[in-house]
């Protein structure tokens, strides 16, 4: 296994390109043990059955949960991640883009435009913070 990236902008590439690789444990390999994981999402509509993977995250496996679970309820092969910008202040950066995912249980596409605020501390995450269209995402989930 290659070197675990130390500066704040090689965690996130390295971050990226995992997510895109689709390997949940490796992903959350780039996790302190203990983060703090945020979604700007109502509170009332975390952990729902149609989009379980929305909630608050404390840990690294946690975090492997959540990306295995954003796997389960999306059609494999059919999405794609638009990076328009990486923003590194010391030990934080934003990633800037759009989402495109189809919906496993109504097979209904979406795009949802996002912002991910991260913190990387001794080369490992340990804020993930995610501002995305939370509508484009919970319309693809309802049933018609």
């Amino acid at each position: 296994m290659p070197t675990k990236p130390t500066n704040t902008r090689a965690v996130v590439e390295e971050l990226l390109l995992r997510i895109g690789k689709g390997d949940a444990e490796h992903v959350a390999a780039l996790y302190a043990e203990h983060s703090d994981w945020k979604l700007a999402w109502p509170a009332a509509e975390h952990g729902r059955a149609a989009t379980p993977w929305i909630r608050h995250r404390s840990t690294r496996s946690d975090a492997a949960a959540h990306f295995r679970e954003l796997a389960e309820h999306h059609v494999p092969g059919a999405a794609a991640t638009q990076i328009e910008r990486i923003l590194v202040d010391g030990n934080d950066a934003v990633v800037l883009g759009e989402i495109r995912q189809t919906a496993r249980p109504t097979n209904r596409s979406y795009r949802a435009r996002f912002a991910l605020h991260l913190t990387v501390e001794h080369g490992r995450i340990t804020r993930h913070h995610v501002y995305e269209d939370s509508l484009a995402v919970a319309q693809a989930f309802i049933r018609p």
